[in-house]
């Protein structure tokens, strides 16, 4: 039986090379997302890979769709991959309460809400969780971005000692500075920065050998290490 994977925020530039390696892999994709519409000539050059591709609407923040977005499937997928993401400058959500609630609502409530509804019924496979390595610790410059992820990896350890006995691996994901559309506005460090194929291979191959936790690039787990033990007398003062 061909098994098919589950993208969620399938138009971002990682989501977009992750369905690039699993559609040459053979997994049929079910591309989710808002303004699904717009991807319509990627999914036709992702069926040339001989795959179903389906496209279907859904925007993360409306809770009360996922109960029917989840029954109208016309197949189940064996893989659900959670890559929704907002982080607009820090400096702009702490003023705007809208765009507060929709950091929150789009990197942790919407993405553990849906989650929680189709784990219901989910029998065997993953779930990949996009995470970041702001929600390791929190810095002045995106603290707001990096609690909902933080809050977000948490559930995703919950999570995944859960589902442990019911042969699903849960998988977070902790993705470093990658070049992409929504880190236009970020000041990146261009020996740590990596491009999203990079970021989707460590993906697929994190997720076919059962890892639980994927830092990519691989240097950030080393990375993270020595941010989160330095003391935080001192890590207050930093610019970081």
């Amino acid at each position: 039986m061909s098994q098919s994977i589950l993208i969620i925020g399938a138009k971002s530039d990682i989501s977009k090379e992750i369905a690039k390696i699993y559609a040459s892999h053979g997994y049929n994709l079910i591309l989710s997302g808002r303004k699904i519409t717009e991807l319509e000539d990627f999914a036709d050059e992702l069926k040339r890979l001989k795959v179903n591709v389906e496209l279907r609407e859904l925007d993360i923040t409306q809770t009360d769709t996922f109960e029917d977005f989840i029954s109208d499937l016309k197949t189940y997928p064996t893989g659900i991959i959670m890559c929704v993401g907002f982080n607009p400058p820090n400096s702009e959500v702490t003023h705007d309460q809208e765009k507060l609630m929709e950091v929150m609502n789009v990197n942790y409530s919407g993405p553990v809400i849906f989650i929680n509804t189709i784990k219901k019924s989910f029998k065997s496979g993953f779930i990949i969780g996009i995470s970041s390595v702001a929600g390791e610790r929190g810095r002045r410059k995106n603290y707001i971005y990096g609690s909902a992820k933080s809050a977000f990896s948490t559930y995703l350890s919950g999570l995944r000692q859960e589902l442990n006995k019911k042969n699903i691996n849960v998988i977070t994901v902790h993705p470093g500075f990658v070049k992409t559309k929504m880190t236009d506005n970020i000041k990146t460090i261009g020996l740590l920065t990596t491009t999203p194929d990079r970021v989707a291979m460590d993906i697929f191959k994190g997720q076919q050998s059962y890892k639980d936790i994927i830092y990519t690039r691989f240097y950030w787990r080393y990375i993270m290490i020595i941010i989160k033990i330095i003391p935080e007398s001192l890590f207050k003062k930093l610019d970081l």
